[in-house]
């Protein structure tokens, strides 16, 4: 048996998830819908290369003056 292990152990935070989704069985299938509100979205391509060649570069320290 190795000395670092505790079978018996469970953190609250663990304790706390384990509760809440038997509390909310539903969550799972939450969690996926808003995901897929602001992550899931397909890539147009065609459109972040025209983003990428249209990019102007920033200069080192934007505030930086050309003034002597």
């Amino acid at each position: 048996m190795s000395f670092f292990r505790r079978p018996d152990y469970r953190s609250d935070t663990t304790n706390f998830l384990n509760e809440l989704k038997s509390k909310n069985p539903a969550l799972a299938e939450q969690q996926v819908e808003g995901r897929s509100l602001l992550w899931d979205k397909d890539v147009n391509h065609e459109v972040w290369e025209d983003l990428r060649a249209g990019r102007v570069e920033q200069k080192p320290y934007v505030y930086q003056t050309n003034h002597s």
